[in-house]
């Protein structure tokens, strides 16, 4: 049903900035344990909310090879179950010349995986250089994230200066790496303070429930619905579909002027998952929220977090990369103002409003004026869902339209700096671009790119153009 609550300058309320408030190794390798030390505890959580094992690398014990990279790991047949793994680093502004691999033992069976690639370029996400959460001092290097499942057992190896699955050459001898980008450290060297982080996403129901160990405040959690109390029920665990005719009477309501007749292309409002509905503890965010002046473009990436995750697992998926982005990596909330999984479900990423400019921390360089999707998954030689593809366009033919923006047109940003665009220069875009067109990088992966002009189309169809 329509569902409108007195929405008058909810655009222009979003204008301003922070509100108050397999290379292989030999068989006598792989199996070689190393000696850790006991897994740190990052945070102090309950089993609800979810938790996050640390566990340092050290060199493994094995005979050097002239010419071979060295090779940091960590071994535990004994930590507490966790779903997802990342590997990260003190120095955000070094990158890692090599190859991480990892395998887990599942709580179910008892067997352990076979090895799985660990995409160890992220730095080609994060905050706009120069701003104050990429300055905060809490930042740190970071591969992606992998989902693994419920797991108890974990053996991860780092080796320098491999092919990771992903373009790095093994005999590249170029350490500078790419310009505007993080340095290498170069080709027989890997970054100091490797750790590996183990994230248990928690239970599944809603952390906004009285934990087990006594009540807590929910100012955060509050604080976080409120900012949709235009669009649906401070409590709702999701903002319901419209048809075109309500999403139009709703953008009427946008502003004290007509919105309608200034920006008369707008898609139907698809059904979002709130953040309350996904269970983000709210505890772990910075307070506040930020926000740029418009939304220009949006970018589509992937996760590059795997694709082994069933549809009803999504939001433990995303309550993982959410934890592995502000506790393990630093960021102030999850990178990505949206999340799709293979079902076609769309999610709530960074706090904020889903109709307002937030600015996120998806694109380095081109974080203002646009909005992230990140399609849940690995999509470089996996084909996206079509049912993924068409949430994309449903998506951004309501957000974009909020702001009068054609998914099948051009736009300028400008970028904050990264290894494409110096910072300063305006950049023509598509309003609906990858990834990789503001930044040299995979992501979304070449079969999700592919599908982008599909995307477009159809999302510019739903705006009635």
């Amino acid at each position: 049903m329509f569902n409108i609550r007195g929405m008058r300058g909810l655009l222009t309320s979003s204008i301003g900035v922070t509100c108050a408030a397999a290379l292989t190794l030999p068989p006598a390798v792989l199996n070689v344990p190393s000696a850790v030390a006991a897994p740190a505890e990052r945070t102090t959580t309950t089993t609800l909310r979810g938790s996050t094992q640390s566990l340092p690398l050290t060199p493994r014990t094995r005979e050097r090879v002239l010419g071979q990279a060295p090779e940091q790991g960590a071994y535990s047949a004994d930590v507490r179950p966790f779903s997802l793994v990342g590997v990260v680093w003190d120095n955000p502004g070094t990158a890692l010349d090599g190859r991480v691999q990892v395998r887990t033992r599942s709580t179910a069976t008892g067997q352990w995986s076979g090895w799985q690639d660990v995409e160890t370029h992220n730095a080609d996400h994060g905050a706009d250089p120069g701003t104050a959460e990429a300055a905060s001092g809490r930042v740190h290097g970071a591969t992606a994230p992998l989902w693994v499942g419920d797991s108890n057992g974990v053996d991860v190896r780092v080796r320098a200066g491999e092919r990771d699955g992903d373009g790095v050459d093994a005999d590249a001898d170029d350490a500078s790496g790419p310009a505007g980008g993080p340095p290498v450290v170069g080709r027989d060297l890997l970054p100091a303070g490797l750790r590996l982080e183990l994230v248990d996403p928690g239970d599944d129901t809603p952390p906004y429930d009285e934990p087990a160990d006594g009540p807590r405040t929910n100012t955060e959690d509050d604080a976080s619905a409120a900012v949709n109390a235009d669009l649906t029920d401070v409590d709702t665990t999701e903002i319901p579909a419209l048809s075109r005719e309500d999403t139009e009477r709703e953008l009427s309501e946008l502003n004290d002027t007509d919105a309608l007749l200034a920006r008369p292309y707008i898609g139907p409002r698809p059904k979002i998952v709130t953040r309350r509905g996904w269970g983000a503890d709210e505890s772990l965010r910075e307070r506040g929220f930020v926000y740029t002046g418009k939304i220009k473009a949006a970018f589509v990436h992937h996760t590059a977090s795997g694709n082994g995750y069933k549809c009803s697992q999504a939001p433990s998926v995303i309550r993982s990369i959410y934890r592995y982005h502000v506790v393990s990596m630093g960021w102030r909330d999850i990178g990505y103002n949206f999340l799709v999984d293979k079902c076609g479900t769309i999610y709530e990423g960074r706090a904020g409003g889903v109709a307002k400019a937030v600015r996120g921390a998806h694109t380095l360089g081109f974080n203002n004026n646009s909005m992230g999707i990140a399609v849940i998954g690995t999509y470089g030689s996996h084909k996206p869902s079509a049912a993924a593809v068409t949430a994309v366009a449903k998506l951004t033919a309501w957000k974009l339209g909020l702001f009068g923006a054609n998914p099948k047109g051009k736009t300028y940003l400008k970028s904050g700096g990264g290894n494409l665009y110096p910072k300063g220069k305006n950049v023509r875009l598509n309003v609906i671009s990858g990834h990789r067109d503001g930044y040299a990088t995979e992501c979304p992966g070449a079969k999700l790119y592919a599908k982008l002009g599909s995307a477009r189309t159809s999302s510019a169809h739903l705006q009635g153009r």
